[in-house]
């Protein structure tokens, strides 16, 4: 069984919500879900984001797969982070590219002459 956390529609037309779900992903996305662990508002300035951190790190531990947008939904409420950290992953800080240095090639014989 293939578990996935992804957003399912609530609302009505041009006024969606979604909640943030668990299902399995052979369901349709508003079909039987496992269990709800938060919602998202897009419609607020700034957009609502409420997710449960506790469910959401359980499932991610039991190998539920989170869909791109549901990625960055448990990327900004910290539950990725926090689920990263008690993987025991380090979260890698990217560094910038060493700077470029310009080398001319000189002989030391032609400069003394």
């Amino acid at each position: 069984m293939s578990v996935k956390i992804r957003l399912a529609q609530r609302g009505k037309k041009k006024a969606r919500t979604f909640r943030v779900v668990v299902s399995d992903s052979r369901f349709p996305r508003d079909g039987r879900i496992i269990e709800d662990i938060g919602h998202y508002d897009p419609h607020h300035e700034p957009s609502r984001v409420e997710i449960n951190i506790d469910k959401a790190v359980h499932w991610l531990e039991e190998g539920a797969q989170p869909t791109e947008r549901a990625k960055k939904l448990l990327e900004i409420s910290g539950a990725w982070a926090k689920w990263r950290s008690e993987k025991g992953e380090v979260l890698s800080i990217p560094q910038a590219p060493p700077p470029k240095v310009k080398v001319r090639a000189t002989s030391s014989e032609s400069e003394e002459e």
